[in-house]
């Protein structure tokens, strides 16, 4: 029998193929496959190689290789976002066609001229704001290609801030308009964002909770806003804590941060564990994982 709708767990796991999973990745990976199984839920993978252009070749097999050699296996195939472009196209569309989102020609080069022509700076690793320049800008077809926004003024919770309850890091709220600006659905070489493309395929997935890394939640707030316009339900967000490196700063596939290895699979789980907060010294990895998934289920929210 179909479990009711709102006690139904679905979660997933999404990594880009831009590298192979690292000690960073893992621990999400860990994280989600375990709140699965700890909620009786579905545990789904999807890789999110929409940004083909960032795609290292293989590098998607290698992950569920290694995700493999864990023990984390998912409940149905994986997908690939390079194969669900129609979707994104379908979820644009209706955006253009309700209103919320407008062509843009502006540069990154344009938009940081306007904001210090308005007097306002940048901080480093802080948000480059867009100032709404082409917002009721109508363009023509000979201005050359669009990038496609969406407008943060108007829709279903506007005006005012974003309020969402993260999971581990309790009530947050961003006002995406005054922080964010009208941000990017589909860039100017036809490729859908990051933004768009999780949107739609988390709705069209059945995603009922969304564990990842804590560098993603900034963007949590830009996508409930998109969902709230597209009329898509809001999953459950739990982001998980991020692994450093030894210079202070995330460990990540643009630092070189070193590639998992199968052969050390379990040592790599037992330290993405500590990372958790779970106990971590586990000689077999069916044992470890059965563990965890008992103390999640007594532990995690």
């Amino acid at each position: 029998m179909e479990p009711p709708a709102e006690s139904r767990y679905v979660g997933r796991f999404a990594p880009s193929p831009t590298g192979p999973l690292h000690a960073g990745s893992l621990v999400a990976a860990l994280a989600s496959w375990l709140d699965a199984r700890a909620h009786g839920g579905q545990w789904l993978v999807r890789i999110e190689d929409v940004d083909t252009a960032r795609t290292v070749p293989g590098a998607d097999h290698q992950i569920l290789q290694q995700l493999a050699a864990c023990g984390l296996h998912p409940d149905a195939p994986p997908v690939w976002q390079s194969q669900r472009s129609r979707l994104y196209q379908a979820a644009l569309q209706q955006l253009i066609g309700l209103g919320h989102a407008y062509g843009c020609t502006c540069s990154r080069k344009d938009i940081e001229h306007t904001r210090a022509t308005q007097g306002q700076t940048r901080s480093r690793h802080t948000e480059l704001v867009y100032p709404g320049t082409c917002r009721n800008t109508s363009h023509r077809n000979n201005e050359g290609p669009l990038a496609w926004r969406l407008r943060t003024d108007i829709g279903a919770l506007a005006p005012g801030p974003i309020a969402w309850t993260d999971r581990q890091l309790g009530r947050q709220h961003q006002d995406v308009e005054r922080q964010v600006g009208d941000f990017v659905l589909q860039r100017a070489d036809g490729c859908a964002t990051y933004q768009l493309a999780v949107v739609v395929d988390d709705a069209a997935q059945g995603v009922t909770h969304v564990v990842r890394g804590h560098d993603l939640a900034d963007n949590t707030a830009r996508q409930v806003w998109l969902q709230a316009c597209l009329g898509l339900p809001t999953p459950q967000y739990w982001h998980t804590p991020l692994v450093l490196g030894s210079n202070g700063e995330k460990l990540s596939k643009q630092n070189r941060a070193q590639a998992l290895d199968p052969a050390h699979a379990l040592a790599d789980l037992n330290q993405a564990a500590a990372v958790l907060g779970l106990a971590h010294q586990h000689s077999s990895i069916p044992q470890a994982l059965a563990a965890w998934t008992q103390a999640a289920r007594a532990q995690w929210p």
